[in-house]
């Protein structure tokens, strides 16, 4: 039976409930406004915030390097970029008297006109040129040079050991070339560059490759048979380039040294620059191979390498002006520049 306590104690556990909350399925906040002295007391028992940061002063830009001129590229260029010259593909040709004297240095091309090349050699190497002379020089074209009698059988200069017919080589397979490109366009062809320090035109449609005819630029003169060219009879352009005769003449190599001594001859007369008298003619004392000559007579002369990165930072200082120029024409021509040369370093003892 039960006792008259268990009212009593249900009662009193359901008013502990009650004032605890326990068993209720919400909460209810304190909504009473604070009075200001307790806003006061909860604003000051909030933790201080951190003091305010100074913003960074900004990075100072730093200055763009100036553009190094052509002339710093080459003076602090390292000797690994620079190449001697090949004795069997180099001619001295001395001009010891008349209108100008002095010497100019020719770099065959063998890779090109490999069966040229091998014609002067054996011209040169027989003393072929050898008191020839300069036949013609026509004005912004071509100075050119052989036996002023050729054409006559009966006081023609023999040729020696060189052949007396050779096939054109007026280009060479494009594939596997060491072409060094240019991204400039050129009006002439689709692709152009440099190889062994010449200027090359190339065309990937027909796979060809061929020298072109820019300043300073060495051919082999012929008649109206493309296989009438020997090496016998060899021209310099001396003026704007005539592009215009690529794929058209065997070019043969290129003058490193002496051009203007064959740009300032005294201009032929209207016949295409060819001297109406004998005495007009410049003449030519010999040409050798520097192979042919003591090693203390040889010229000591360096070419810039075409696929170097001097000759590649070279290029992009010309195609890239600054200073003095107002506008930058941010090209470069096939024919515009040439592989500079240096004399070669003297060795110190």
């Amino acid at each position: 039976m039960p006792t008259k306590l268990t009212p009593l104690i249900t009662l009193l556990s359901a008013a502990l409930l009650i004032s605890t909350g326990a068993g209720a399925t919400t909460t209810h906040k304190n909504t009473a406004k604070k009075t200001p002295a307790q806003a006061s007391a909860t604003a000051k028992k909030k933790p201080a915030g951190k003091p305010a940061v100074a913003p960074k002063p900004a990075a100072t830009a730093k200055p763009i390097p100036k553009p190094r001129s052509g002339a710093e590229i080459l003076a602090q260029s390292p000797d690994s970029h620079w190449r001697g010259l090949d004795p069997e593909n180099t001619l001295l040709m001395e001009l010891p008297q008349g209108q100008t004297k002095g010497q100019v240095l020719i770099e065959l091309a063998p890779r090109f006109a490999p069966l040229h090349t091998l014609n002067i050699r054996a011209l040169a190497h027989g003393g072929y040129y050898d008191g020839l002379a300069v036949v013609r020089v026509q004005d912004n074209f071509v100075t050119q040079w052989g036996d002023p009698n050729a054409d006559d059988t009966a006081l023609a200069k023999p040729l020696g050991a060189a052949a007396p017919k050779l096939p054109a080589e007026f280009s060479i397979p494009l594939k596997d070339l060491p072409l060094a490109r240019l991204p400039d366009l050129d009006g002439w062809a689709p692709v152009t560059g440099f190889v062994d320090g010449f200027s090359v035109a190339a065309d990937p449609k027909t796979g060809r490759a061929w020298l072109a005819h820019c300043y300073g630029a060495v051919g082999a003169g012929r008649s109206d048979a493309v296989d009438s060219s020997t090496g016998a009879e060899l021209y310099a352009v001396i003026g704007q380039a005539p592009r215009g005769l690529d794929l058209n003449i065997t070019l043969v190599g290129r003058v490193l040294k002496g051009i203007e001594l064959l740009a300032s001859l005294q201009r032929g007369g209207p016949n295409m620059g060819f001297y109406e008298q004998a005495e007009q003619r410049q003449p030519i004392q010999r040409v050798r191979l520097l192979a042919d000559m003591p090693l203390e007579d040889r010229p000591a002369l360096q070419v810039l390498r075409t696929d170097s990165n001097t000759w590649t930072e070279l290029l992009a200082s010309r195609r890239n002006r600054g200073g003095w120029f107002v506008h930058n024409p941010n090209h470069v021509d096939l024919c515009g520049i040439t592989p500079p040369t240096r004399p070669a370093p003297t060795t110190k003892q």
